[in-house]
């Protein structure tokens, strides 16, 4: 057996999937075992390997037993001259095992290979060559004298940027993504240290093979695509935690017991560090919108005040408004106003002019409708409210399109821009392509086929062929590209990916036989992972409105209970219920379970006090179609359903 492939997994079901299928090409005429160890994923992935890689040898265990743990297993089962780590979020060229496995042959003192990594856009990721992290290493990483010095010897050391990114090198460190190991080498220095959960074992198994008189290569003939960090999200506080940690466990096993001290001491100031600005950046990105707008409203409404104060009336005998109407009244209508441009959808993206005015309507109708029932010591001025929504309406606009102005990738006014693809792919799988992103959130302007045979002309139905796709994005103004796994080799793709760099176009990869679209194409940032999946249930409107209306339907439940004693069956355990609801332990509506977690398949959701099967009346349905009703459930949400589930089942909801 000259090779053995291990790939750890962990809920990155669609990713795994596209990388067998690029494992699978690259393996022809050579004598391979492929391993996938599943760190008790609940996406559906074991199920997904089990059906559609019968061939591959999957281990498939009932806890997350980390990344060292699982590599393990499988190296110790493993029968292959040399062993590859190798992550699901990659995809690997169709001659990639060849290359590398003929250059390990030709280079016996060669303990270890990494190659060249690009990510989705085609852009070269650095960790593809990285130095020892010693501790003025980590500092300068760290502190950002790196990147003010990205080629220097000394300040970039950490990703090698020193040395040429298209020339084969001795390296200290590999990357575990892609990690081709001789496996009597492994012999030797011994396995992957389990004492790290995930990260740091890469760093420790290669200056381990490097203690022991062997070399470390980067070798960029070779190429993957590595959509990069999609089961642990780089902008975590878990993340940084976990990285900083596992920095932390390397010095304290290979550095002297001072610099150990010094290095974990600086380490741990850097995990805080960054923990906090990990806070602070999520904190201010989520409140930072919802309180310039009470800002502004309290601006605003408190120059109406005392315009109305000092030239229209009333108040008390001082000529001044109370102060508990002041103090108590206004934040309440400025709360209420925020409220329902939240519930108005005024703080999804893209932003959206209707549902700011529309929150400001509703708000304000809500309010009047209070004030209308106030007595009238708390009643001060209809004026005041009605200004107060102009002004809201007018300056919260306002500021979205100075914002918008100001940092055009991060807030973008109406509808994302419009999707302009060229899927190249044959006719067949551009078809099914097709078919996929009409049955996305997405709406297409324009979808147009390439060929990606030379021979096949416009008149059979395409626009264009492989080798003209430049001209096509320049005429059609693509903006989208969608290559066919099936139909193009990883190869090609990764070189239109470099040719194509500066024509402004995001791409994709569609894996044969597959329900998914996988790319790097996110509004903030084109190294985040985007799956085009039917999965409308995910939209943040949706998530949004049926919490809400879990919420609304908890407390009319407390409220009504008095009446709800002598209506619903088990009325203690709707106490429980609605309780467990209001703490987003449970969701009045959830998937139906199956003997075999066939639901799984669907977006996760909160447990349900009610199912999707509840819909139907005194009907026996298979596994399967409990399944199918989950899927159309999540695809297809509208809280409509949910209410018309509620309404049947009331009687119920103390299950």
């Amino acid at each position: 057996m000259k090779l053995s492939v291990i790939i750890v997994n962990y809920n990155v079901k669609y990713f795994l999937e596209q990388c067998l299928h690029s494992v699978k090409k690259a393996s022809e005429n050579i004598h391979l075992e492929v391993f996938v160890v599943d760190n008790n994923s609940v996406d559906g992935s074991v199920e997904m390997v089990r059906d559609k890689f019968p061939e591959v040898i999957l281990i498939a265990n009932k806890k997350n037993v980390g990344f060292s743990v699982a590599n393990n297993q499988a190296i110790r089962v493993s029968k292959g001259e040399y062993i590859l780590l190798l992550n699901p979020d990659t995809i690997v060229e169709h001659d990639t095992f060849k290359k590398v496995i003929a250059f390990m042959d030709n280079h016996p003192n060669a303990g270890g290979l990494g190659i060249k990594m690009v990510d989705g856009q085609g852009n070269f990721l650095p960790e593809s060559k990285r130095g020892l992290p010693t501790p003025a290493v980590a500092f300068y990483k760290i502190s950002g004298l790196s990147k003010l010095f990205p080629k220097s010897k000394r300040f970039a050391k950490y990703h090698l940027g020193n040395l040429d990114n298209d020339e084969t090198n001795r390296v200290e460190i590999l990357a575990g993504a892609f990690m081709l190991l001789r496996k009597s080498v492994l012999d030797k220095v011994g396995l992957l240290d389990e004492t790290f959960f995930m990260y740091g074992e890469d760093i420790d198994l290669s200056y381990r093979i490097i203690k022991a008189g062997y070399d470390n290569y980067y070798y960029p003939e070779a190429r993957i695509i590595h959509y990069k960090g999609e089961s642990t999200k780089k902008g975590s506080i878990n993340y940084v935690f976990v990285f900083y940690n596992a920095m932390v466990i390397f010095a304290k096993k290979h550095y002297s017991q001072k610099n150990a001290r010094l290095f974990s001491l600086f380490i741990n100031l850097a995990i805080y560090f960054r923990a906090f600005l990990a806070i602070l950046d999520r904190f201010a990105k989520k409140i930072f919108l919802p309180l310039a707008d009470a800002l502004l409203l309290s601006a605003g409404i408190i120059l109406i005040k005392n315009f109305w104060e000092s030239n229209v009336i009333y108040a008390d005998s001082t000529g001044h408004f109370p102060e508990y109407i002041v103090y108590i009244m206004l934040p309440l209508y400025i709360f209420i106003w925020i409220f329902s441009l939240f519930l108005s959808g005024g703080y999804d993206k893209p932003i959206n002019f209707y549902k700011i005015i529309r929150g400001y309507l509703f708000g304000t109708i809500a309010i009047l409708t209070l004030y209308g029932l106030l007595g009238t010591e708390y009643r001060f001025s209809r004026a005041i409210i009605i200004f107060g929504a102009l002004w809201g309406g007018i300056t919260t606009v306002g500021f979205r399109y100075l914002l918008s102005l100001l940092k055009p990738k991060n807030i973008q006014i109406g509808d994302y821009k419009s999707l302009r693809f060229a899927i190249i792919a044959d006719k067949e799988e551009g078809k099914r392509i097709t078919d996929l992103l009409q049955k996305t959130h997405e709406t297409p302007e324009f979808v147009g086929l390439v060929s990606a045979n030379e021979k096949i002309t416009t008149e059979n139905g395409y626009i264009g062929t492989f080798s003209q796709i430049k001209e096509i994005i320049k005429i059609y103004k693509i903006n989208e590209i969608i290559f066919s796994a099936k139909d193009i080799p990883a190869q090609d793709i990764i070189n239109q990916m470099s040719l194509l760099h500066n024509m402004n176009v995001s791409y994709k990869i569609a894996p044969p036989e597959s329900y998914s679209i996988i790319g790097s194409n996110s509004i903030n940032t084109s190294r985040d992972l985007f799956i085009v999946d039917i999965n409308s249930i995910e939209k943040s409107n949706n998530k949004r409105n049926k919490r809400v209306l879990d919420i609304f339907l908890a407390a009319f439940l407390l409220i009504t209970y008095p009446i709800n004693l002598l209506i619903i069956k088990r009325p203690f355990h709707l106490l429980s219920n609605a309780f467990n609801v209001l703490i987003g332990k449970k969701t009045w509506i959830g998937y139906c379970p199956t003997k075999k977690n066939k639901e799984q398949d669907s977006p996760t959701i909160r447990k349900g006090i009610l199912n999707t099967t509840d819909a139907l009346e005194n009907i026996t349905v298979s596994d399967d179609t409990i399944a199918r009703l989950n899927l159309l459930y999540a695809r297809n949400y509208n809280t409509k359903n949910d209410l018309d589930i509620i309404i049947k089942k009331y009687r119920e909801l103390g299950r």
